[in-house]
């Protein structure tokens, strides 16, 4: 980047705020996945108005813009692909009102998720999504991917809860989408484009969000299996018996012992498999609808039903969930973790996908994930300097994607396409499908310098 494009940023952001030196460049070259990048410069705002310059800036310039949360996306969708400029958001995290009458909070994009229910639980509101890095993603980084949880099963994932926003566009113009009414259909539902649009079509700077009455009570088991198909028909069951739990998740036998081995959660080695199943609302009701959920279970090759008889056993029960992933990445040098979803009916037939196809690549797997709403996390456990090893994972996980598709599921259910599953996203889509999303890219970004080459490739770059 040249001396005076720097000093135009320097002048933006304060010199401070703007970062240009090789070992800082480093720091902000990669996400979760396993795609590094180094960009020229890395910014940090703290206004709206500082974004907007930005964008006329990198338009005037053609450079790229990146935005970044705290990088925990698992898709690449924060790593700077074009180089360019990184814009770092986390400094954006005021709550900007807060409104218990109407149930919304509006605050900036770079506020850490778990930092909203502290402020809602005054007023006896929660925010219902709840992704596993809830502790330390960012709203807007969770608005980008459409994040999910482990409550999504009843309570739906952040598409469901966002209301407003706004947006610094690609040029640089600043739009407010959305409304905070209960209805509203005043134009095109924009925001709705913008949630899971990975940072390609404009920079969240604000968002409104709705929330929900604490529940009154809640109920906890941990459901012991002698088989993966036995855990995988009893999620299948719960549902079409007509309960919906507020969480139900899956572990197989290799994440039950990772955990183990990395923290003591109390569950079964020897187990083929667990569900960890909640159910919430009115005190009666959420007991009888766990009375439901045991007589189910109990159908399904059941080894143990247990309650948790008290908060502190019920958080002990779910701490093993929390770290699943952390404990999977201590067991080999690295691990590629994936998210297919299929329909929960066909639970069972993605979990037995799974598991041939990693006895087919001789591949070590780790399940878990959100069985209730059919959101699995397949874990490759490999070491990526094997390049055998590697060459198979590459043919197994695009057999899971495929399996995914097969099943009338999708190959992401909350963590993105970005760089990672960009090679099967066409498979999903079809070509027209393709063709929509880049006319709908070029529509806001028509030099295509916004989080560029993301998702799919644009016309003009296939010919480079």
């Amino acid at each position: 980047m040249k001396k005076s494009q720097i000093e135009e940023l320097q002048a933006i952001f304060g010199t401070t705020n703007t970062l240009f030196e090789k070992e800082d460049m480093i720091a902000y070259s990669y996400d979760a996945s396993h795609v590094e990048i180094e960009p020229e410069a890395v910014v940090f705002p703290s206004t709206t108005e500082q974004i907007s310059q930005l964008m006329r800036f990198a338009y005037r310039e053609h450079i790229p813009v990146t935005p970044r949360g705290q990088g925990s996306g698992l898709s690449g969708g924060s790593v700077p692909l074009k180089k360019g400029v990184v814009l770092v958001m986390d400094r954006m995290k005021r709550i900007i009102d807060f409104d218990p009458a109407n149930r919304l909070i509006t605050v900036e994009a770079g506020l850490t998720t778990a930092d909203i229910d502290p402020i809602a639980a005054q007023a006896g509101l929660f925010y219902p999504p709840d992704p596993g890095s809830v502790g330390f993603s960012t709203i807007g980084g969770n608005v980008a991917e459409n994040a999910g949880g482990l409550r999504g099963l009843k309570y739906g994932v952040t598409k469901d809860y966002v209301k407003m926003m706004k947006v610094v566009l690609p040029q640089g113009d600043i739009v407010i989408l959305g409304n905070k009414c209960v209805k509203h259909v005043a134009g095109f539902n924009m925001e709705g484009i913008f949630v899971g649009s990975e940072g390609m079509l404009g920079i969240m700077t604000e968002v409104t969000l709705s929330l929900l009455p604490i529940p009154e009570h809640r109920e906890s088991a941990l459901a012991i299996f002698n088989s993966l198909d036995g855990a995988a028909k009893a999620v299948s069951a719960i549902i079409a018996a007509g309960v919906t739990p507020s969480t139900m998740e899956f572990m197989d036998n290799a994440t039950i012992n990772a955990i183990q081995n990395f923290k003591d959660c109390g569950l079964p080695r020897d187990a083929e498999a667990v569900l960890l199943i909640e159910t919430d609302g009115e005190k009666n009701s959420a007991i009888a609808e766990m009375a439901k959920v045991e007589a189910e279970v109990r159908k399904n090759d059941i080894r143990e039903f247990a309650r948790a008889k008290s908060s502190e056993e019920r958080d002990k029960m779910f701490a093993g969930r929390r770290v699943a992933l952390n404990a999977l990445a201590s067991v080999r040098p690295n691990l590629i973790l994936e998210d297919a979803t299929v329909m929960r009916s066909k639970l069972p037939d993605m979990v037995r996908g799974i598991t041939d196809i990693a006895k087919k690549y001789q591949l070590q797997v780790g399940i878990f994930g959100h069985a209730g709403d059919g959101n699995l996390h397949p874990t490759f456990l490999v070491d990526m300097r094997d390049k055998d090893e590697m060459a198979r994972t590459e043919k197994a996980v695009a057999e899971l994607f495929q399996l995914a598709i097969d099943l009338d599921g999708t190959i992401s259910g909350e963590h993105g396409i970005g760089l990672e599953k960009k090679p099967f996203l066409e498979k999903q889509l079809g070509g027209a499908g393709i063709r929509l999303l880049q006319n709908i890219k070029k529509t806001f970004d028509p030099e295509n310098l916004l989080n560029p080459g993301k998702m799919f490739d644009m016309p003009e770059d296939r010919t480079v």
